[in-house]
């Protein structure tokens, strides 16, 4: 039997299109010679990655997969193949219902509401939808040494800086503060025992989406395979206050990843060019599974308005997008990067 291939997973955030992400996993971890070493996530790709650690230790890759079966059923996918076919045949194509959604006065009014108003002026009232969903879905072993290393970057509101929660760190708060976009939520408050304070937490896509840098342990394999949902590239020029405002969310949940990539890049120049020692620093090898037509196709709304149809469509997206990595670039795999960081930054 040949030796299974090591890799760490980053996992990206953005809302409801984290499903693309739940696809991706469904499809890896049913393939027997894949070992998933580290775990790095932010938003979804936090709850996303804390079902499959949690899955991993308990019971292996199936209880896994049936725990993001669950997660996801809890935001909004149904599981019922005869049912969405059904619907499918009355439903408009994904990208019409993204469109849809996103030109709704409903939904309208509501970003405008939070635009206007403060999640503070709730008061006490205040309530965040994802605190039932992560408060089953936590449990002791996302705080153990076993199975895959894992990770959640949450943003420092006072300093500005990313702070990851590794091991006895993580908890439900710590998962919450993840996914805390500001305009909809308070911060997620937690004490912090290095700095002795209690610190304000906000979403972790504005300082890492996802962190790169927690996956360069020396004990940990070189490969890190990023799940993207967010489009790097968008051919047409944004010009509708919708457009203009969903591909500066993009950009900026990007910019943190591209920073690690560059930096990535510029390490890989200076061991080619013998101007680092061999060892002096790892040498990370870059995989990345991602659909950008599908993700050009839709915006801000379906990642803030889970939809069945399109959650189903992004879950089977992400196992076509797994299934393309597996055939085309496995082995890759512990040998060479599958993207070329080079003329992604000339």
């Amino acid at each position: 039997m040949a030796e299974r291939k090591k890799i760490n997973l980053a996992l990206q955030g953005g809302g409801a299109h984290g499903a693309f992400t739940w696809g991706v996993l469904d499809r890896l971890l049913q393939e027997p010679e894949l070992e998933i070493a580290g775990l790095s996530g932010t938003s979804a790709g936090a709850m996303n990655g804390a079902a499959v650690k949690s899955g991993l230790i308990k019971g292996g890759p199936d209880l896994a997969r049936e725990l993001l079966d669950w997660l996801w059923g809890e935001i909004g996918a149904i599981d019922n193949d005869a049912l969405m076919e059904f619907m499918r045949l009355w439903a408009p194509p994904t990208a019409a219902i993204s469109h849809m959604i996103e030109h709704s006065p409903g939904f309208q009014f509501a970003d405008l509401l939070s635009r206007m108003s403060s999640p503070y002026f709730a008061g006490s009232l205040h309530y965040n939808p994802l605190e039932k969903i992560v408060k089953e879905l936590y449990c002791e072993t996302l705080c153990s040494t076993q199975g895959p290393d894992f990770s959640i970057g949450a943003t420092n509101v006072r300093t500005g800086k990313i702070k990851v929660f590794r091991e006895g760190d993580i908890t439900i708060d710590a998962i919450l503060a993840s996914a805390c976009l500001p305009t909809l939520y308070q911060a997620i408050e937690i004490d912090d025992p290095e700095t002795g304070r209690t610190e304000a937490y906000w979403d972790g896509g504005y300082t890492g989406n996802p962190a790169l840098f927690p996956l360069f342990e020396p004990h940990l394999p070189d490969d890190i395979v990023i799940v993207n949902i967010n489009p790097l590239h968008r051919e047409a020029l944004p010009v509708t206050p919708q457009q203009i405002q969903n591909r500066i969310n993009e950009i900026s949940f990007n910019s943190s990843l591209l920073r690690e990539l560059r930096a990535i890049n510029f390490v890989k120049e200076l061991l080619a060019d013998g101007r680092l020692a061999p060892g002096t620093m790892k040498n990370v090898l870059i995989h990345m599974i991602a659909d950008d037509d599908l993700m050009n196709d839709l915006s801000v709304a379906t990642k803030m308005v889970p939809t069945p149809l399109v959650i189903h469509d992004m879950h089977a997206a992400g196992i076509r997008a797994a299934d393309r990595f597996l055939r085309g670039d496995i082995d890759n795999v512990g040998q060479r990067d599958s993207i070329d960081l080079h003329e992604m930054f000339s």
